[in-house]
């Protein structure tokens, strides 16, 4: 599977983006899918995940009940939609993918993963 990525760009704080994240080569139907993000100077981190095959969802407690993480076209499409943005969200945002049968506490270790996007800015000030 190869991940594209789109939906980067500039907000103001407080605004809203969605980060579109689509799967080729084969369907994501049973993989965990995350998003990481590494801001300037500061080490990867996972962001959120969801388990495709059966939708439980997994959060950083950062961005809990701001940012919410879903699919499109299920098999095809990994969404993160983004409101109320700070300041501290300003990253560059990857898609993250592993076919396997749950997502666990490990979602958040970026090793868990054997594919990942290119990558999408987001600038928030």
């Amino acid at each position: 599977v190869q991940l594209v990525e789109s939906g980067g760009g500039s907000v103001e704080v407080g605004g809203s983006l969605t980060l579109s994240c689509v799967a080729s080569g084969s369907t994501i139907s049973r993989h965990c899918m995350a998003r990481f993000r590494q801001g300037p100077g500061k080490e990867r981190e996972g962001v959120a995940a969801i388990y495709t095959g059966g939708g439980a969802t997994y959060y950083a407690d950062s961005v809990k009940g701001r940012f919410t993480i879903s699919q499109d076209n299920p098999g095809t499409t990994l969404l993160l939609h983004m409101n109320s943005l700070k300041p501290e969200d300003t990253a560059m945002y990857y898609c993250a993918a592993v076919e396997r049968s749950y997502c666990g506490g490990s979602w958040r270790i970026e090793s868990t993963y054997n594919t990942w996007g290119q990558g999408t800015q987001v600038t928030v000030s």
